[in-house]
């Protein structure tokens, strides 16, 4: 018995060895990394107060009741989700963990798409979901009937719409309610590890709702690539034709000349913003049209940089640009050392691949080392606000950009929507704040921030590698002074997606907007 007993104990140290090698650590590990995570988390977190009434929610509390379902995940995939949901637990889009090299690995799936799409309805009180798109053949996997665009999805893999929403909500970013709504409609065909495997079927089990008639059931596979019907960016501007497109955005004239009008569907703030628009500039000087308005659809938008270079060649108008700050915290030197080796290295301080300041950084280098640098020194909480990233600006300056030396004079319209977010968000609001325009649509995701630090997380043994951990340190401060993440601007004229008009809703906003023109 008692060789069977130490037998059995030897076993057993075996085991907890074994798993504290495999990823996972122990469970004394696993409490002490949260612990530290949230110690982390309350030092760095540039917390918005405007995001967390709006969700109704306190960051450090909603981590905090994860902590028994983190500590007691035993396999590389529980762990690995309950890192996640322990991220996501902030509400911040930005915010996401990442594979290092010996820690834990994503969770391993046969990854697909079902040749279907969805979007919410916004004019719902409930929630609502409808099909945006499906695949051409979408024919060919329905033994009864095929869906139609505008029919509500009522169920998911058995589970009701609204059950299956809130079941995988732990596992999404977002920071403003439409945002996750949309992101999460987006997703839900998706098979992927973006949620435990324990969502998935082997093939996608909906049921829906047709405008008119008797709800009906689907099932379709997961296929590696879909030929769409639609597409998800809608451009279908009637009286408008493709003159030529960019990285950043395409151009469309109007088929009519007499017009004095330019559509731009713009598609991010990439790496070409800066030519792009010199290059409008430009061609709208030669062929007489710098007194044309501007119209800016920016409702699928994505992120990136050098919006205010943009405006200032759109608009004729003095205006105010969003500004920044930096959360004050252990982690303050490392980020100031880390941008300093990039400027040094570089000479181009970047944001991805896109050009992050106008300058050569020179105005961040003096602001880190000046008036950063003395605020940790004092212990602030957080820097002096200043313009964004001094992009375009010193840190010394009123945050006020004139307009370029050649620019555009006609007014100024933009189409947003809770897609787009990050610098979106940032261009939406210098449009909205400074009066610079009329906007129509909706408003954007609500996630800009500054800056994000990233850090490998390992127990507390020092050794054992878990994942690549983020923080939001850094306000975006919008150009009215209030904190922009889960607080974008406002639209002028609120025009919802909804199930009946989404094939046809960039021309529902173009025609509001050419009527606003002409008055």
């Amino acid at each position: 018995m008692k060789i069977r007993g130490l037998y059995f104990f030897l076993n057993l140290l075996f085991a907890v060895q074994l798993m504290a090698q495999s990823g996972v650590g122990t469970k004394e590990d696993r409490e002490a990394l949260f612990d530290a995570i949230v110690k982390m988390t309350m030092q760095r977190e540039a917390f918005s107060d405007f995001k967390n009434k709006a969700l109704n929610f306190d960051p450090i509390e909603n981590m905090q009741k994860l902590r028994q379902e983190f500590v007691d995940a035993e396999t590389n995939d529980d762990f690995w989700f309950a890192l996640v949901k322990l991220s996501a637990a902030r509400h911040d889009k930005h915010l996401s963990i990442e594979e290092v090299e010996n820690g834990l690995t994503v969770p391993q799936m046969e990854e697909g798409r079902a040749p279907i799409r969805f979007h919410p309805d916004y004019s719902s009180k409930k929630l609502s979901f409808f099909v945006s798109d499906h695949s051409k053949n979408i024919a060919d996997y329905c033994e009864k009937r095929a869906p139609s665009i505008g029919d509500e999805l009522l169920e998911v893999n058995g589970v009701a719409l609204a059950d299956f929403v809130e079941q995988v909500r732990p596992y999404i970013a977002y920071s403003n309610e439409n945002n996750f709504k949309i992101r999460t409609a987006d997703a839900l065909s998706k098979r992927s590890a973006q949620w435990p495997g324990t969502f998935f079927k082997d093939s996608f089990h909906i049921k829906l709702k047709p405008k008119k008639g008797r709800p009906y059931s689907l099932v379709v596979p997961y296929l590696n690539e879909v030929d769409w019907q639609y597409g998800r960016f809608l451009r279908n501007y009637e009286g408008y034709e493709l003159a030529w497109e960019k990285e950043s955005f395409a151009v469309y004239l109007p088929k009519d000349k007499s017009s004095k009008t330019i559509l731009l569907w713009w598609y991010g703030f990439r790496k070409d913003l800066r030519d792009a628009v010199d290059e409008l500039v430009n061609y709208a000087e030669t062929n007489g049209m710098l007194a044309h308005d501007l119209i800016i659809d920016a409702v699928n938008s994505r992120g990136g940089s050098q919006g205010a270079y943009a405006l200032a060649r759109f608009s004729s108008r003095p205006f105010k640009t969003t500004g920044g700050n930096l959360r004050l915290s252990d982690i303050t030197d490392d980020f100031i050392a880390d941008r300093t080796e990039k400027y040094l290295s570089k000479k181009q301080i970047m944001d991805g691949s896109s050009p992050e300041t106008e300058d050569d950084g020179s105005w961040m280098m003096e602001w880190l080392h000046g008036p950063v640098l003395k605020g940790l020194e004092r212990g602030q909480d957080y820097s002096n606000n200043v313009p964004f990233k001094c992009a375009h600006l010193p840190y010394y300056s009123d945050w006020v950009m004139q307009p370029a030396k050649k620019h555009f004079t006609g007014k100024l319209v933009l189409f947003s929507g809770p897609w787009g977010g990050s610098h979106m968000d940032q261009f939406s609001a210098m449009v909205n704040d400074n009066d610079l325009g009329h906007t129509f649509g909706m408003p954007s995701g609500g996630y800009s921030n500054t800056w994000e630090w990233e850090e490998d997380l390992y127990f507390p043994n020092g050794s054992t590698p878990v994942v690549k951990f983020m923080w939001n340190i850094g306000h975006t401060i919008r150009p009215n002074g209030q904190v922009l993440e889960g607080n974008p601007a406002l639209v002028d004229d609120y025009v919802p997606v909804t199930k009946d008009n989404y094939l046809d809703y960039k021309n529902i906003l173009l025609g509001k907007a050419l009527n606003w023109l002409e008055q």
